[in-house]
């Protein structure tokens, strides 16, 4: 079908209704998105973090209207944390879009007069049935590495419904491991990188283990066109970013920490070293969450007692780069992955401060973590927010901060950069600081070492592949969980 005539830089023209002018680089996404749309072929769009993935899609959605050409509603699936950004998104940019949130207890699938059908992974899961009964125009699959696991139920129910189009956003095309790719591409054009088994011989396999440079050529070249990938640290692309500084935070273990890690690696490791298979991986997985933990604070292993600063190196330098902020005005996001370490931290701020923070978690409502983020953006709001990596680590937007601390580090560098770029966005005109705190001596600081290999190997291709702490022989995890002070 012919395209809508295009600029002359071979654009397509703006949609007339487009509240919002877009950037270069945004204008050339949307010619992209809709030069394989109306030839029936899906895309992936897999822009760095911040650089308007939304709101292209949107234009999209809404130039297919203007031109009659939207006859079947969209359908967005997204995560919960993301519903109400798409329903403001669409409202403010796109007001001749009409949306519907199928969101809550009373939810009704309602198309009539709707162009656009707003909903959650989880919700499809769950009434999988009622989303199949219908053709959806285009469907559009937002944080799409949602469906990374092909055998997942929400993956089979996302790919089980009926679209003209399938249309994927993620500023992380891969996190861990090749699979993850083709099953987004067996979603946005279901049989081009053939089975699962057949692409783990000939790409997963020899790029993973091996390396193999033709290989990597080989599958950037057949995925090139249905992705586009553009990177935040790439000038041409946004000039008016500021830099991203990283900063490692050593902090020491007290003497309540190192005694209790000693005794939980000692007692633990031996149960290991007597067990095989899903048994012994299974008490990896309890050894290491122990000591991270611990590692946070004792407080949080235990589960009892009042929880002090001076009890962890982590908790203390956390409150002097408090201390330090605060005298300078600066807003700060501090990421935890556990939601009971992020009640201890919110209680040590409030006594240290006499202010208490935000935090978002998912146990919150979606109108509480909307106003949360609202009174953390505004001026004279709350100086410090606490998010629970989980709930917050994608979608929000949080430029009011300059600083990110991530009070314990995660094993994957994407998910990590993912939570820091909820600040280090379009919007953000300052420098912002990332502070990662790390336990001398411990796991925490071996295993920063393993993450920087694999921010290596994934920066090779849009690949990834680690070697599974649960995998290790008991020499290599004495050696990687043994005190070093």
């Amino acid at each position: 079908e012919k395209l809508n005539s295009p600029s002359g830089d071979g654009q397509v023209r703006l949609p007339k209704g487009l509240a919002v002018q877009l950037r270069p680089y945004q204008h050339r996404g949307l010619s992209w998105l809709y030069e394989n749309t109306l030839r029936g072929l899906g895309s992936c769009l897999a822009d760095d973090m911040g650089l308007g993935k939304t709101l292209q899609a949107i234009a999209l959605l809404l130039k297919l209207k203007e031109e009659g050409r939207l006859a079947d509603p969209a359908l967005v699936v997204c995560p919960t944390t993301l519903i109400g950004n798409w329903e403001r998104e669409i409202t403010r940019f796109a007001p001749y879009l009409q949306p519907a949130l199928y969101h809550g207890n009373n939810r009704t699938l309602t198309v009539k007069n709707i162009d656009v059908v707003i909903t959650s992974y989880g919700l499809i899961r769950r009434d999988k049935a009622k989303f199949k009964r219908r053709k959806w125009g285009v469907i559009i699959i937002d944080e799409a590495q949602n469906i990374k696991n092909p055998e997942a139920a929400q993956t089979k129910a996302v790919k089980g419904l009926a679209a003209g189009v399938g249309i994927a956003l993620t500023g992380t095309p891969v996190e861990n491991r090749l699979t993850e790719l083709w099953s987004i591409y067996d979603f946005i054009n279901p049989g081009y990188l053939g089975n699962r088994k057949g692409f783990l011989g000939s790409f997963a396999i020899p790029i993973e283990k091996y390396r193999d440079r033709q290989k990597i050529d080989s599958l950037k070249k057949v995925t090139a066109p249905f992705m586009l990938r553009r990177l935040k640290s790439d000038r041409g692309v946004i000039e008016d970013l500021p830099d991203k500084i990283i900063q490692d935070e050593y902090c020491y273990l007290t003497k309540e920490q190192a005694a209790l890690y000693q005794r939980v690696t000692e007692d633990l490791l031996k149960m290991v070293e007597e067990r095989e298979g899903i048994e012994r991986r299974g008490l990896i997985f309890k050894l290491i969450t122990a000591l991270k933990q611990i590692c946070n604070h004792p407080a949080q292993y235990t589960q009892g007692g009042g929880a002090e600063k001076r009890h962890s190196g982590k908790a203390a330098r956390a409150m002097e780069l408090l201390q330090a902020f605060g005298a300078g005005k600066e807003k700060v996001l501090i990421f935890t992955q556990y939601k009971e370490m992020g009640h201890i931290l919110a209680r040590l701020i409030e006594e240290e401060f006499r202010e208490e923070p935000l935090f978002f978690h998912g146990g919150l409502p979606r109108t509480q973590r909307d106003e949360m983020v609202a009174k953390f953006q505004g001026d004279g709001g709350p100086g410090v927010m606490i998010v629970s990596l989980k709930a917050g680590g994608t979608g929000l937007n949080l430029t009011a901060a300059t600083r990110v601390i991530h009070y314990d580090l995660w094993w994957n560098p994407a998910v990590e950069d993912q939570a820091t770029d909820r600040t280090y966005r379009i919007g953000q005109t300052r420098n912002v600081t990332v502070h990662r705190l790390i336990s001398t001596g411990t796991f925490e600081e071996k295993i920063n070492a393993m993450i920087e290999g694999k921010r290596e190997l994934a920066e090779l291709t849009v690949t990834a592949g680690e070697a599974r702490i649960s995998e290790m022989s008991n020499e290599e995890l004495r050696e990687l969980i043994t005190l070093g002070l």
